[in-house]
C-alpha cells in the first residue's frame, strides 16, 4: 500500500521526497489542489471514500499517515 500511495504521489508533484518527510502540508509541499487530486486517486486505487472529516493535516502529512488512514477506511 505504501508503495502504490508514493507512486501515486509522484504523479500528482515532482522533487519531494515523499518517502521520508513528514510535513508535507504543514510545510505546504502539497497544495490544495494536489490534495483534491490525490483524494481522488486514493479513492479510486483502494475503493475507499475519503470523507471531510478525514481530510485533516495529521491525515495527510506523510505517507505512512495517508496508508494508516486509507487501512482505517478500508476495514469500516
Amino acid at each position: 500500500m505504501r508503495d502504490t500511495i508514493l507512486d501515486l504521489l509522484g504523479e500528482i508533484a515532482e522533487g519531494i521526497d515523499f518517502d521520508t518527510c513528514t510535513t508535507l502540508i504543514d510545510d505546504g509541499l502539497l497544495s490544495s489542489l494536489d490534495i483534491i487530486q490525490l483524494i481522488g486517486a486514493l479513492n479510486d486505487e483502494f475503493d475507499i471514500s475519503i470523507p471531510a472529516t478525514e481530510i485533516i493535516p495529521d491525515n495527510f502529512n506523510s505517507v505512512d499517515a495517508m496508508a494508516a488512514m486509507v487501512k482505517r477506511l478500508a476495514e469500516e
